[in-house]
Formats: C-alpha cells, sequence, structure tokens
C-alpha cells in the first residue's frame, strides 16, 4: 500500500479539520497516512516546515507515496518537490494541493516560501500526476482564485476541481470535519 503525506496550512495541526476523516478513511484501506505537525504553525519558518516535510517521507519509495498540501502546505510540497532528486529516487506517486496558492496573497510573514523563484521544469518531474481542488470564493486567494489555479494545470499539467464554495477549506472560524473530494482526488493519484 502507499504512503500519503498530508501538509497542514498555517495556523493549522494535524488534529483539526478534514485531516482526521482522511487518515480514518485512507488508513481503513491499508495505506499509511501521515499528517505531521509543523513548528510554530502561526510563525511558520520556510525551512523548518520543509525539513519537517522531508522527514515524512523519508523511508519509502517516491513512487508509493502521495504528497497532500493544504493551503501554506502545498506551497511546502512544492518547495520539496523541486529539491527532489527524481534521477536518484523516482517520482512520487502524485501530488494533490487544496486551497493552496503558488505566488505570495500578501501576508508579508510568509514571503519566504514564495522565494526564490518556483521552477515549474522541476517540480512537474517530480510526481506522476498532480490534482487541484480550490473553492471559487476562497478569502486567501481571493480575486487572483482563477491565477492560482491556472498556473497548476498549465505549469504542472494538473486536473483541477473548482467548486463553487468552500471557502479555504475551511475558512478562518470554521471546522469542516470531512473534505470527500480531497480523498477522491487523492485516490485518483495512487
Amino acid at each position: 500500500m502507499s504512503r500519503i503525506v498530508i501538509a497542514h496550512g498555517f495556523g493549522m495541526s494535524s488534529g483539526e479539520h478534514w485531516y482526521g476523516s482522511v487518515v480514518r478513511e485512507l488508513a481503513g484501506e491499508g495505506h499509511e497516512v501521515r499528517v505531521p505537525d509543523f513548528p510554530e504553525p502561526f510563525a511558520p519558518d520556510a525551512e523548518a516546515w520543509l525539513k519537517g516535510l522531508r522527514a515524512e517521507t523519508e523511508g519509502a519509495p517516491a513512487s508509493e507515496t502521495v504528497l497532500v498540501g493544504h493551503s501554506l502546505g502545498g506551497v511546502n510540497v512544492l518547495r520539496l518537490l523541486q529539491e527532489h532528486d527524481t534521477e536518484a529516487e523516482g517520482a512520487f506517486a502524485g501530488v494533490v494541493f487544496v486551497a493552496s496558492m503558488n505566488a505570495e496573497v500578501g501576508y508579508d510573514a510568509l514571503a519566504p516560501f514564495f522565494s526564490p523563484e518556483f521552477d515549474w521544469a522541476k517540480i512537474r518531474g517530480a510526481a506522476r500526476g498532480f490534482r487541484v481542488l480550490h473553492a471559487a470564493d476562497d478569502p486567501v486567494t481571493g480575486e487572483r482564485t482563477s491565477e492560482h489555479v491556472m498556473r497548476f494545470v498549465t505549469e504542472l499539467g494538473a486536473t483541477a476541481r473548482v467548486t463553487a464554495s468552500g471557502g479555504h477549506f475551511p475558512s478562518t472560524g470554521v471546522n469542516l470535519p470531512e473534505l470527500p473530494d480531497a480523498v477522491r482526488l487523492i485516490r485518483e493519484v495512487l
């Protein structure tokens, strides 16, 4: 079976929102599902988060590993893919971006996650398939939602599912205990 690693977003932790339901459902099918807690979720350090994600992918073949990035966790996944030695380790089975961004969204404290520029060709070669789940009413990406989604599509060949509503899956102050669309997309890249 596969290893699935979910990278949480800014201000979140492994025990929140839809992560637990994904763990229960996919672990029940025999997959190993990990949701690491990255340090200082409200004051994230890009290098510390990348180090934490890197540790969760070690010990399993890339070809049997699916990466899921939620919000800022998706940016962390992009950085991991950019540094991944595909020639030596092979490509990851797949990647799912949930309400993720791929360019700055106006939060100065998060700027280090977006610098340097992404090497899209290298990232594209680091996984066999990419999926995107985003909501048209996402308050974080706001009026630039379509730009973020289209960059994933054009640069990575991602298949995108854009819902009319859903916010940031979830938006601040909202709990979202399940996200069936995320499970469906993970299964597509397994």
